[in-house]
């Protein structure tokens, strides 16, 4: 019995210093980081996470750019804006072989939205699906 409990004790303890962030703290940390691109201002940067973006004509991403603007000045409008992205937790589909990234979008009139950004690893960086 001794050796039992012994055994879990080193088990738990190696798994406790495992430092290395799971694929899901990843790819939340990448999704907020975008969202919060998007709520500084920097639009392009934000169009730039999503997967394949660099293949887009160029007219497409302008009118994207210009859906991002008009996307936050309604939130303005609607909410008094977006003040902070919250990432809450991540749900990896192996299947699909995607991370689901769940934020929470809070405004200026306290309210509180979740959302799940579909996430993509492509050659170790996270991308929005």
């Amino acid at each position: 019995m001794r050796k039992i409990t012994l055994f879990l004790f080193v088990v738990c303890l190696l798994g406790a210093c495992n430092n290395e962030p799971s694929k899901e703290e990843m790819a939340m940390k990448a999704a907020k980081e975008y969202y919060d691109l998007l709520l500084q201002g920097n639009y392009a940067s934000f169009l730039a996470g999503k997967q394949a973006s660099d293949s887009l004509p160029e007219d497409y991403r302008e009118q994207l750019v210009t859906a991002y603007k008009q996307h936050l000045f309604q939130m303005r409008e609607e909410h008094k804006g977006l003040l902070e992205v919250r990432a809450m937790r991540g749900i990896t589909d192996t299947l699909r072989k995607e991370t689901d990234a769940f934020l929470v979008l809070c405004f200026g009139d306290s309210t509180r939205e979740e959302i799940v950004v579909p996430m993509v690893e492509n050659d170790g960086r996270w991308m929005m699906k």
